[in-house]
């Protein structure tokens, strides 16, 4: 099972939504540099929720209206980031709880059905934050004996990012507020 960003690095503009974690930053902008594509497009430490989500230009004042009333019916929640752990050829923290995540993304696919997570390839949605992509094994060890001294990392999920794609650069056009 691959879920990284491969997706992500389309090279036709399009549109994700993510859970930002600067909590995050500290520990894994170094090696998310040097090893995610994703962050070097501009993508910060996240959880994806959910890409692709719409094309940019689809994307109406209306869909975003909706976007805001479904997350500010999720409240906003604590989380960890303890275990590291790897997909073929990506290494990732996984976030726990890892359901309320799981909830995010269900309920914006439910909302969106044509917009099924990583465009339908993974029979299961598995939270994560990527730290390195597309890289070797020893890569991956180097970057995993570095991350496990830097866990855990405590968390606050309060927003959502909608980021769109253009040109091979990733931007916030908008953030929706969870629940209090």
């Amino acid at each position: 099972m691959r879920m990284s960003s491969d997706v992500a690095l389309q090279d036709h503009d399009q549109s994700t939504l993510v859970v930002p974690v600067p909590a995050a930053e500290p520990a894994v902008a170094m090696w998310r540099n040097r090893h995610d594509p994703a962050a070097r497009a501009g993508i910060p430490a996240h959880v994806t929720i959910l890409i692709p989500f719409l094309p940019p230009h689809t994307i109406t004042a209306g869909e975003e209206e909706r976007l805001a009333h479904l997350f500010a019916s999720f409240k906003a929640f604590r989380f960890h980031l303890r275990d590291v752990r790897r997909f073929p050829g990506a290494l990732y923290l996984a976030p726990e709880p890892a359901d309320r995540f799981v909830q995010l993304t269900s309920a914006v696919w439910s909302a969106w059905p044509m917009c099924p997570p990583y465009g339908g390839r993974f029979a299961d949605i598995v939270p994560h934050l990527t730290v390195a992509d597309h890289v070797g094994d020893d890569v991956l060890d180097t970057v995993e004996r570095a991350i496990a001294a830097a866990v855990p990392i405590e968390a606050y999920a309060s927003e959502l990012s909608l980021m769109v794609q253009q040109q091979g650069r990733w931007r916030v056009r908008r953030t929706f507020a969870l629940g209090a």
